[in-house]
Parts: structure tokens; sequence; C-alpha cells
């Protein structure tokens, strides 16, 4: 017989009655009942009941033990009976009646519970993360990872993808977060950096000929935490050659959809296999399969952000035209602005005084001055509020007409410049829908946000910026650049949404050395800070690149999504807090003097104040 076990605690059913067995685990539970002592034994497959008698040698022993102890159990399976048969366990037809027992390691007091998993400071659970992660949710969350992680490897080499490494030291690159330095012994003064991305490798990969990349990818970015977000986290990083932004789809998407179809637990996941369409910025339509597409600037207007959740149905409009000139005096006076506009938020169903009281104490939460709103009166059997009264009946139908309302209905307007209230509009959009309860949450809904524009006004500095990612193809090229507005050219970037959340970003890459130099000249730095940044890169690109494009959706998120929580931390076996510690470990930790000369540094603490 084994030293440990001849089968795990998740492997015993009715057919192994009768059997001798041995078992090791962990006392997840321990009851007492009539003289008897029940202990659930648990393992890394699952839990089986044993079944301790007074006269069972060691049954003093047991009967001391702490929950988490770890024991080793010879015994053998019994029936039980059709009575005391648990359904909702895969070994819940049996269970095994102890004859000897061994305390392997015994548990001191528990600083946090496993059984039950009752709600715990997260400063305890991550310090005993060990504990924590024998907690069930938890366990199955990471197991959850892994099981998803291998799916993603084996669906990307079934499309001909191959599987490379890139450098974790590296030479720090302006990404759009901070680096995290590691300095150098042997070259003094002189620091590494920790990948953000691998993303300048990923394309020298492709300028040296290698076709089809994919990687999983530790990323890290020393950037202020939030749920979704980590110092450190994973990516499936792809780049692809002699692609088109439709390729780079087509390649992901079946990827995507087969790993929410796979574990998203019977949930609906947007089809790929379906004719689509979409209209662009300039008004051609283009038709494709695949994920639904909302240009960058069509889902700013409509839903407030560049990572809407669609499962609300909820879609904002611009109704600025009904309130030119007069009847609600507020309004029309900020729409004497050109740049202002006024937005109107639907909320069908909600056509109530209370409801829309609500939302204005809200609104003033979120330190607003409160939030204008038109509401279906029953007792003026029409339309009611302050707005209502003072446009008068005729623009309140227009208006409430044009957003698709009526009977029982409400809607809510924010008034302004747009760039600075599009956030809390979006904010809105999602409150409404959510305390409405129309978004379906019996789906994960998929889109693309395309046709990001390549630069912005900065109001700030007074002058044209890259708005998103410097490193993508402009459309329309070098042509583009030279001949037309800045603000007017859209680049081939794209981002995966689902359910509110940004899975990934990626660009068809601009690979032409005169495109980069232009791009960024429009953007006021010099052909001499583009080779000083990016020299490696561009210089590479002198010597015969392909077009290149990619993309990389966070593990992370995905296994969120998947796993049904709200913070990337409870998919990840040893996390950081939301100050970037590990309390397990104790880092960040101080070091010593001898480990600091031999990397010839010298410590300034900050003075305080």
């Amino acid at each position: 017989m084994h030293a440990y076990r001849t089968h795990t605690c998740g492997a015993l059913r009715a057919a192994d009655t009768g059997q001798p067995v041995r078992l090791s685990g962990w006392i997840h539970r321990k009851r007492d009942h009539g003289g008897l002592v029940f202990i659930d034994l648990r393992d890394h497959y699952g839990l089986t009941q044993l079944v301790f008698a007074p006269e069972t040698p060691g049954f003093s022993t047991v009967e001391r033990l702490r929950a988490e102890s770890v024991i080793r159990i010879d015994g053998e399976v019994v029936a039980r009976t059709p009575e005391t048969v648990n359904p909702n366990l895969p070994t819940g037809e049996v269970e095994v009646r102890v004859k000897a027992v061994e305390v392997l390691s015994e548990a001191a007091e528990l600083p946090l519970p496993v059984f039950g998993e009752p709600d715990y400071p997260e400063e305890i659970r991550l310090k005993h993360r060990y504990l924590d992660l024998r907690r069930e949710t938890l366990h199955r969350n990471i197991v959850l990872r892994s099981k998803v992680i291998h799916s993603i490897r084996n669906r990307m080499i079934d499309q001909g993808f191959l599987e490379y490494q890139t450098p974790i030291l590296t030479a720090s690159s302006p990404e759009g977060a901070r680096d995290f330095l590691v300095p150098s012994r042997l070259h003094p003064t002189k620091f590494y950096a920790l990948p953000q991305a691998p993303q300048q490798f990923k394309q020298l990969l492709m300028v040296s000929g290698f076709d089809r990349y994919f990687q999983i990818a530790p990323c890290f970015r020393d950037e202020d935490l939030r749920a979704d977000r980590s110092l450190e986290f994973y990516q499936l990083d792809v780049e692809m050659s002699f692609v088109t932004q439709e390729d780079v789809f087509a390649a992901i998407e079946p990827v995507m959809h087969g790993v929410f179809n796979e574990f998203g637990g019977g949930k609906r996941v947007s089809p790929i296999d379906q004719p689509m369409s979409y209209q662009d910025d300039f008004g051609k339509t283009i038709e494709h399969k695949g994920f639904e597409r909302l240009t960058y600037m069509q889902s700013m207007s409509r839903y407030g952000t560049d990572k809407p959740d669609l499962r609300n149905p909820i879609v904002m409009q611009d109704v600025s035209d009904h309130f030119r000139g007069g009847g609600f005096g507020l309004f029309a006076r900020i729409l004497e602005d050109a740049k202002n506009a006024v937005w109107g938020v639907p909320a069908p169903g909600a056509g109530s005084r209370a409801f829309c009281d609500r939302m204005n104490s809200w609104a003033q939460g979120e330190g607003q001055p409160g939030l204008g709103y038109i509401f279906w009166s029953e007792d003026q059997g029409g339309w009611g509020g302050p707005i209502a009264k003072n446009l008068g009946p005729e623009k309140t139908d227009a208006v409430m007409g044009q957003l698709g309302l009526g009977k029982g209905d409400a809607a809510f307007f924010v008034a302004g410049d747009p760039k600075v209230f599009v956030k809390f509009a979006g904010a809105a959009r999602t409150k409404v829908g959510t305390d409405l309860k129309l978004v379906d949450e019996d789906q994960f809904r998929f889109c693309w946000i395309v046709d990001f524009p390549m630069f912005e006004w900065s109001e700030e500095e007074k002058k044209v910026d890259f708005s998103h990612n410097p490193f993508s193809m402009p459309q329309g090229g070098l042509d583009a650049l030279l001949n037309q507005d800045p603000l007017t050219i859209r680049a081939f970037q794209y981002d995966i949404v689902c359910n509110g959340y940004e899975l990934c970003s990626g660009a068809i890459r601009n690979h032409l050395p005169e495109v980069m130099v232009k791009a960024f000249e429009i953007a006021g730095y010099g052909a001499n800070v583009v080779e000083e940044q990016f020299g490696g890169m561009l210089n590479a690109f002198r010597h015969g690149a392909p077009p290149h494009g990619g993309l990389a959706p966070g593990i992370d998120r995905i296994v969120m999504l998947l796993a049904g929580e709200t913070a990337i931390r409870e998919v990840i076996a040893f996390p950081l807090n939301q100050q970037g510690q590990d309390l397990l470990m104790n880092a960040p930790s101080e070091v010593t003097e001898k480990q600091l000369k031999e990397l010839h540094i010298r410590t300034a603490p900050p003075i305080k104040v």
C-alpha cells in the first residue's frame, strides 16, 4: 500500500464499497454525533466523510485535533444509508469507517477559518494566503486560471502560432506607466527595467522573420492599483506578420469565444459567425463577421466610456437641439458656447419622482451640482419635473420621443462640455441600468472598440498630442499625416471589451521609419528624440520590416470574469494588496548595506515634513 494514499479524497464512489483504503488530507470539518466523530477530510481533489468510533485506535487524538490538521487514515469504504446520502458531494454516497489514524501535521489555532468561507479582512487573508488558498472558492479560482491558460495555449498552437520568450531584464521604455527599475551591479549607475509589456521585442521578432508569435507574458507597471489592476500581471501577447486588422480579429475571436464558452458556466457568449456591420465616423458602412464593433467616438457618445457594458441596453443621445434658444434657461445658456452639449440618459420604467430624487442625490454624492430629469407623472397624466415645466409640452414630447420613451419612463440630462462630463454621463448610465435591473447578467457580451483617434488636442499644452498608442499605423499612412487635419486621422487601434472590462488593446503597427518620425513630429517630438528613445526599433525597421500587428488580452481579467469575481486578487495565487505590498513575504523590504554597496546605490529616504 502507498505510504499516504490509495485514493484521493474526491475519488471514492458507491462502486468502491467494501474496499480497504488509505487517505491523507486536511481536517476540513469535525462533528461529534452521539459518541461518533465525523470528519470531512479534504485534499486538492475533494472531500470524503470519515467515521470514527470510540474504539477506533487514535480516537482520543482525533477528538482534540483542530481543523486543518493533516492526517492519514486507513479504513473501509461503506455505503451511506439513503437518508444520509449527500447529493451535493461527488463522494456523497459513501463514507470511510476508520480503523487506524496517524497525525502527519497538527494545526495551531487558525488566524482565519477555512470552512464556510466567512468574509474576512483582506489584510489577514493576504498575510495568511496559504490558508486563504485552502478555501473552496479561491482554490477553485486558481485551478480555473490554470485550465484557462492551458486552453488558451492550445488554441493558439492549433492556429499555427509558436510560443517564444522575451527578456524580463530590459531597457526602460516610455510606454504609459512607470517602470520598475533593477540596478546593475556590473554597470554602476545604470539600470535595467522590468517590461511593461514585451511590445518592442514581439515587434522585433516579426522584423526577424518569425511570423505568428504568442507568449503568456509577465508584465510589470508601477502604477496606482485598483480592483482590476495589479503591479504584476499576465498577458496573452500576440503578434502576426503580413496581416490587416481583419486578420488579427479573425485570429483572436475564436480563442476568446472558445475560452468563454468552455469555462463560462453556460452563460451566452457573443457569436462570431453572424454577419454584422457598423458605420465608421465618416459615414462608411463596413460589413464583417465576429464580435460587434463600435468606433471610439461612438462608444464615448453613446455610453460615456471606451469600455462599455453592452449588457446594459441604455444608449445616450445628444438632445441639444431641443434646448437651444430658450425653454429651460439653464441649458439654453450652457448651449450658447458652441463646444457644449446636452445629453439624455434614457431610464425606461423609472417614471417616478422618488427614483429621480435618488438619482439626483447620487449625482450630488459624485461631486455634481445635481442631475436634471423628466419623468412620467401619473398625477399629471404627462411629463413632470422642472425641466418639463419650463420646456413646455411640445418640446418635452420631442425630447422624450427622440429617446424612445413614453408612459412610465424617465430621462436624465447632463449639460456642458462633453469632454468634461462624459465620464459622469457614463457613470449615470451605469447607475440607471443597474438600479433598474436592466443589465442581462446571463451573458458575456463582447465588442471591439475600433478607429481610435491618432491625435488629440491638449488644452493644457496647447498642442496636438498622441491620444492613445503612438506606435500604431495611421489610417491612410504617410499621406494622411502629410495632407489631413491631424485631429481627423484615425489609427488602426482596437480594444476588446467584455461586460464593461477592457480585456485587451492592440494595433496594426507603424513599421515604416518615415511614418513614425512624421507622426512624432506632428505631436511635437523632433527626429532626434525619436532616434534617442526608439533608435533600436527604428534601425530594425530600416533593414526590412514586414507589416505586422497584434494585441494582448489580459489573462487575469479574463479569469476574473469567468470566475465571477470583481477583483483580480481573487484569481491570483499570491497577489499584492492595494498598497503594492506582499504581506505574506513582507515585500517590499529593506536590504542590507552590503547589498546596496555591491549595487553602488545609496538610499535617500523622503524627508518627513
